[in-house]
């Protein structure tokens, strides 16, 4: 093994002579070459560029994936150069726990339909983020890595180099101005520390070009920054756009479904009414819409309900509901604005337009998500799904 002991020993002079000038430079006791404005300027935003970048591609990588046990599983994949496992999201999941319940509560049940309808959204959500995932991370997160793993590593590696550059500059001229010192001192050895001076202004011109060299390298990399902000810009866009996608299809498929499931209300509530005529009890529990139309609502205070006359007959608990004979509360009524569009199943429904103000109550023996809506001289039943209650 060859062991060049002269290397080790220069290599060695350079670093404690680039450590002393670094010490007596946080001591205040050796000048230091200071950069221009405008170099200053480009080290400071390349800095900006790699923190906020860091924080941006972490953040992301916790909204696209919010497990951190996954995280960590995915970095290791990437790190080992293999490929990604792939992963049930949490929305095909749900589905598949739907289906399967479904299929043990019966699959003809008004829950069990209800439940094979949902369980198919969430599956199409799932499948959504999946692709989501995919994009976003193709698009957004591999250009941000590739500049902190690539690009910046390179800036890194040039700003150590040009630093040690100003050490040896600026040890140069320390040993300059103490030669120069020396000889104004000792006039009988003026040619002993003129040979010192002289081969200190050598060194120093020597190291000045090397420092100039690694400047101007340095530089045009800081520069290169500008061309990264394009980049990022691009792919932000791209990401923006992903995102926008993704939530569409969302809503869009949570608006097929809350419509199939008001559809399915009216028919539900009918069959049970009809079906349970001898039954004083309400409707069972299955029967109710599942909580994502509720979900998009503010709290819902209590409806006025209208008092039960002896002698005049319950239309809702008989059956169907005949809304010529439906009288409204003398107080208590309420205002709602419509949040959808609704199309009424039958003549007991009231059919809605999206933003209208309709006047709504309640009646005894009636479904806990419907309500009689009135608007001018019509009446019908309506989905409090798609009502927001107006205190």
């Amino acid at each position: 093994m060859d062991f060049n002991v002269k290397k080790l020993a220069s290599d060695a002079g350079v670093f404690f002579s680039r450590a002393m000038q670094f010490t007596e430079e946080k001591l205040g006791q050796a000048e230091k070459t200071e950069l221009d404005a405008h170099f200053e300027n480009l080290l400071a935003r390349a800095d900006y560029t790699k923190n906020w970048t860091e924080k941006i591609l972490r953040q992301t990588e916790v909204l696209l994936q919010p497990n951190p046990s996954a995280r960590v599983e995915e970095f290791l994949y990437e790190k080992l150069d293999r490929k990604v496992p792939s992963r049930v999201t949490n929305g095909e999941l749900l589905a598949q726990y739907m289906t399967e319940a479904a299929s043990d509560f019966g699959p003809g049940t008004p829950y069990g339909k209800t439940l094979i309808k949902v369980g198919e959204t969430q599956r199409r959500l799932g499948a959504a983020e999946r692709d989501f995932i995919h994009s976003a991370s193709l698009n957004f997160l591999t250009p941000l890595r590739n500049f902190l793993e690539g690009d910046w590593r390179t800036i890194s590696k040039e700003r150590r180099i040009l630093q040690n550059r100003r050490l040896d500059l600026d040890a140069c001229k320390a040993r300059l101005k103490k030669a120069k010192a020396a000889e104004a001192k000792a006039a009988c050895e003026g040619d002993l520390w003129s040979d010192e001076v002289e081969k200190a202004e050598h060194e120093l011109r020597l190291t000045q070009t090397e420092f100039d060299r690694q400047a101007e390298v340095t530089r045009l990399l800081l520069e290169g920054i500008s061309s990264t902000h394009v980049n990022h810009l691009r792919c932000l866009h791209e990401f923006v756009e992903s995102q926008t996608n993704y939530y569409a299809q969302c809503y869009q498929y949570m608006l097929e479904l809350q419509k199939q499931l008001g559809s399915s209300k009216g028919e539900i509530f009918s069959g049970t009414f009809v079906g349970n005529a001898e039954s004083t009890s309400p409707p069972a529990a299955a029967t109710s819409p599942p909580a994502v139309g509720a979900a998009t609502l503010p709290a819902v205070p209590t409806i006025p309900v209208v008092p039960t006359i002896v002698g005049v007959p319950n239309t809702v608990a008989e059956g169907v509901l005949n809304p010529n004979e439906v009288k409204p509360p003398a107080s208590g009524t309420r205002k709602a604005r419509v949040l959808y569009d609704y199309e009424a199943a039958d003549s007991t429904e009231l059919a809605l337009l999206a933003d209208e103000m309709i006047t709504v109550y309640s009646l005894p023996g009636m479904d806990p998500d419907w309500l009689i809506g009135e608007r001018g001289n019509q009446k019908g039943k309506v989905p409090v799904t798609y009502l927001e209650l107006l205190s």
